[in-house]
Order: structure tokens, then sequence, then C-alpha cells
């Protein structure tokens, strides 16, 4: 049977590389390939492959949104996470938001095929130097941690709040968003409340305190 896979990174030469080291294997095929986050999930919508493995830090928006929304209006697509991150609160979150595999970006390159065949074959996978014995011990942590203040954004307002991190203008975010700048403005205004921000650079601490910017953007 062969595997259709989507592709999501912010660099074409790791996206090649990934390509050339999925078709390698004979029945996996890349059918598409993004470089940012609006595009994975647009693509995910579209093509409805079975497996998207695609960057925790994407331009535009982050994995775990695209994860969240992909895990939510593609139920057939298997979301793998590429993550440079081993932090327990960044699992926490991708699997609690619909990921299926996480995988370390310092694994060996037979984590990545083995992470696309355990959830092709409907299971869970976690790289090494994380277990398979931790994943439940993860989410029951993550569930007892309480609710997100982040959890209560609107999946509009996650979008805003990314875009305006990665230091986008009103305008430029209405842009991508296809939406107006006052409704920009709106959501914005939404979300600082929500969580309990006062100024840009409270916001700008935030997402990267939450994974949602890493410190070279």
């Amino acid at each position: 049977m062969s595997v259709t896979i989507v592709l999501a990174d912010g660099h074409d030469l790791v996206r090649q590389g990934l390509r050339l080291l999925l078709e390698a294997e004979g029945d996996f095929h890349v059918i598409a390939e993004a470089a940012d986050g609006l595009v994975a999930i647009n693509l995910a919508k579209s093509l409805q492959p079975n497996v998207l493995v695609v960057d925790m830090m994407m331009p535009s928006v982050n994995g775990l949104e695209v994860t969240r929304q992909v895990e939510q209006q593609v139920p057939v697509t298997r979301v793998v996470i590429l993550s440079m991150y081993a932090d327990e609160s960044y699992i926490v979150h991708a699997l609690r938001y619909g990921a299926a595999a996480y995988v370390l970006k310092d694994s060996r390159k037979d984590c990545l095929l083995s992470g696309i065949r355990a959830v092709v074959a409907g299971r869970r996978y976690l790289s090494p130097p994380l277990s398979e014995q931790a994943i439940e011990a993860y989410l029951k942590k993550g569930s007892a941690a309480g609710l997100d203040p982040y959890e209560s954004l609107t999946r509009r307002e996650r979008e805003v709040l990314q875009l305006v991190a990665q230091g986008c203008t009103n305008t430029e975010t209405a842009a991508r968003l296809f939406i107006s700048p006052r409704t920009v403005e709106t959501h914005r205004a939404n979300l600082m409340r929500k969580l309990r921000l006062r100024t840009h650079t409270d916001l700008i601490r935030y997402a990267l305190r939450h994974g949602l910017l890493s410190v070279t953007d």
C-alpha cells in the first residue's frame, strides 16, 4: 500500500532531504510540500494525505496549531511532529492537540521512518530517548496541570497571536488571514485579555515561553 505524505517545513533544504529519505522507502509518496503552517493546513484539507510531517516551528502558524486544526478538520490524516525540543511540556501539548508521533530532529533517520509506519498502523510513536511507556504519563501530567489559558483562545485568535509574535503588523496579519485589520485588532485585544498580557513585549515573552516562537525568529 502506498502511503501519501505532505511535508511541512520552513526550510527548502530540509524538505528536499526529507523527501529523498522518505521516497527511498518505495511505498512512501510525498504528494506536496508546505513552507508555512497555513499552507500545510490547507494542503491537508484539500489532499487528505495519510500522513502530515510537520516541523514544530513553522512560519505563520506553528506546528502545534497545525496539528490541532488538522486533527479536528482532517481526521483521516495522522500528524507526525518533528521537533528539536525534548521538553515534556512540548510533548504534552503535541499529544493533547492530536499528534500521533513526536520525533526529535537529532534522532536517527530510522526514527522518522518508524514513526510514520507506526502512525499508519494506528499506533502512537515517540522517538528515543523518549519512550512509549511515557506517553500516558505525559498525558496524565498535562491533564492534571489544569486548563492552560491558551486553550481558551479561538482558532483565529491563536493564528493572530502567532503572526503578531513573528512581527507582522495588523495589516500584514490581515492579509495573511484574509480578514480586515480591524478584525485583527479585535482578535488581538481579546487574546491579550484572555492571556492577561498588557504589552507587546509581554506577548513576545509568552510566545517564546510557550514554544510558539523560537529564539532564532
